[in-house]
């Protein structure tokens, strides 16, 4: 006895695979419950249908070799459990997701999967500055120049404000410290992303406190870093904001500065003419797992959410 292969039946017989394509699509944007709610069919279903779509953009988009990577992780659940997710910039994809944790040992497995051929032919890797991600590097690529992404770095800048406001809050009293109360969010947003009142009280906060007034445009003055053409006229930046640190009793910002100055090869790297690529990829794609997460796309199911996060950035089939 044989059974006759159809090419249009989906893996589940009862559907063919134009109507598991339509659920797929359907599933980009919405959570399983409201697809299977409009399709009217078990939660279970939509899901599998979905995996079979997600499976099949990924057979029509071989992962060729790259040449600039990001590297991050990504958290699943509180108690820090982490993934790797890698990506490749220049074609603004993620092309693995694994590991058991954020370790030197989990990134290896990405080299080993990628293969030697492929491995060599990476340039660039774009990372924070986590010291496995940059040692894993180093052993399996060493041709690769390691690149410090610049939202990371910023965020870590972004924490020694934080840190001086909090300080701030707790040295004063009064009208002084309401200045400041729930004022985080307008401090160490970007000025552009905030509404109008929100400038306004940033205005007041910063016309209010001196010091918190310093932090603040010590902070927005540092983003000029990644601007330079050459690593000559980066350091001579670095080592003036650095200066401008003296007498301002800032220690948060002090131990920010002897950060960079431990990782600066990574950070200068960007002023180098072939490692200028668009380093908001990484953040954006960041952005866009967290969506996913947030829709509660299936995280029981760790296969699902690979699925979810190879295939966020492909086109619809």
């Amino acid at each position: 006895m044989k059974t006759e292969k159809l090419e249009w039946i989906a893996n589940n017989p009862f559907y063919t695979k134009r109507f598991a394509y339509y659920a797929g699509r359907k599933c980009r944007g919405m959570t399983i419950k409201d697809a299977a709610k409009e399709l009217k069919l078990d939660w279970e279903t939509v899901k599998a249908l979905d995996k079979e779509y997600m499976e099949k953009q990924l057979e029509r988009n071989p992962v060729a070799a790259p040449r600039v990577i990001g590297i991050d992780e990504v958290s699943l659940r509180k108690g820090h459990t982490y993934r790797v997710v890698v990506s490749d910039i220049e074609r603004r994809r993620p092309i693995w997701f694994g590991g058991k944790d954020r370790s030197e040992e989990s990134l290896d497995i990405f080299y080993q999967w990628l293969g030697q051929k492929k491995t060599k032919k990476i340039q660039l890797a774009v990372m924070d500055m986590w010291k496995a991600f940059k040692k894993s590097t180093k052993k399996n690529a060493a041709q690769a120049a390691i690149l410090y992404d610049k939202f990371h770095v910023m965020r870590h800048l972004g924490e020694a404000l934080d840190t001086v406001r909090k300080m701030e809050y707790a040295r004063l009293s009064g009208k002084d410290r309401s200045y400041i109360k729930g004022q985080k969010y307008t401090l160490l947003s970007n000025r552009e992303n905030l509404t109008l009142d929100g400038r306004k009280a940033l205005k007041k906060l910063l016309t209010a406190n001196k010091r918190l007034n310093t932090a603040y445009l010590l902070k927005e003055s540092f983003g000029q870093l990644w601007s330079y053409q050459t690593e000559g006229w980066a350091r001579r930046f670095f080592d003036n904001w650095k200066e401008s640190l003296k007498w301002q009793r800032l220690k948060s910002y002090e131990l920010f500065a002897e950060m960079i100055e431990k990782h600066w090869e990574g950070i200068a790297a960007y002023s180098r003419p072939e490692n200028k690529v668009s380093l908001g990829f990484v953040e954006g794609l960041n952005n866009k797992i967290r969506v996913i997460q947030r829709r509660a796309y299936g995280l029981r199911d760790e296969e699902y959410l690979r699925l979810k996060i190879l295939t966020c950035m492909l086109k619809e089939i």
